[in-house]
């Protein structure tokens, strides 16, 4: 009984540790930010790398999304009569949860993992430490401008990954139900409202600020070599995708609560 609690008590301090040390980078990168100490032309190559480059994978793994949901809610539509809301279903999905999600998963994956084995090659090769001596700041150099890329990116990629589910899901509807794509889209109209829009936007923003912070922060405290990157980046993933769907869900529970 007493390990049990033994390991919960070193459960408890690594976690407010680890809690303190992604707030501390938070911070340091904010006061950077806000003095306009940003390197446009660092943040534009970030941009393209972790935006542009996810864009694919990212419209391609929502698109089927938004066709499974219309796969399964498109049959009982027609069986229930109730056709008029089968497009605002699928949209107001996409909206508010799967976009914004699943295109923050998509990235922590891709873009995080990349972060993180980037970083962490560069400090267990001392190339952070260097920084240091000729007195240039990890954050400002190496997290302020994955810290915008992020933030800026994630967004439009959830943009462009509600339209390809919703889009999707008004093919498969057609194709499976013969649900005609006036209807589909009439129903998002009257459905889909602007708040579930800015809401899922507002979501992306927040997953992003955590992806790139963990991935951060991971890649700076990384050590032991080759073996230790790939355990950085491995549990840089890990923990972005738990704050994503932790984060989630208490976002989903403030911004649409029970009426």
């Amino acid at each position: 009984m007493l390990a049990f609690f033994e390991e919960l008590g070193l459960f408890v301090i690594k976690f407010f540790e680890y809690l303190g040390g992604l707030v501390n980078l938070f911070l340091e990168a904010l006061s950077w930010i806000t003095k306009g100490a940003v390197r446009l032309n660092l943040t534009l190559d970030q941009m393209a790398i972790l935006g542009v480059s996810s864009l694919g994978i990212v419209v391609i793994t929502c698109t089927f999304a938004g066709m499974v949901i219309s796969l399964q809610l498109a049959d009982y539509a027609v069986r229930y009569g109730i056709t008029q809301y089968a497009g605002g279903a699928v949209a107001l999905s996409m909206a508010r949860e799967f976009g914004p999600m699943l295109s923050a998963i998509v990235v922590a994956g891709r873009a995080g993992s990349a972060i993180t084995a980037e970083i962490g090659s560069m400090k267990v090769t001392e190339q952070i430490d260097a920084l240091r001596v000729m007195g240039v700041s990890p954050a400002r150099y190496l997290v302020v401008p994955r810290f915008i890329a992020c933030v800026v990116m994630l967004p439009i990629l959830a943009t462009f990954a509600g339209v390809g589910g919703t889009l999707g899901g008004a093919v498969v509807a057609n194709v499976q139900v013969n649900l005609q794509y006036d209807v589909f889209f009439d129903s998002i109209k009257n459905i889909l409202v602007p708040w579930d829009v800015y809401a899922g936007l507002i979501k992306s923003a927040m997953f992003a600020s955590e992806i790139a912070l963990v991935a951060c922060l991971q890649g700076i405290n990384t050590s032991g070599g080759a073996a230790g990157v790939g355990k950085a980046t491995t549990q840089s993933v890990v923990n972005s995708m738990l704050l994503i769907f932790i984060t989630n869900y208490f976002l989903s529970a403030w911004m649409f609560p029970p009426k």
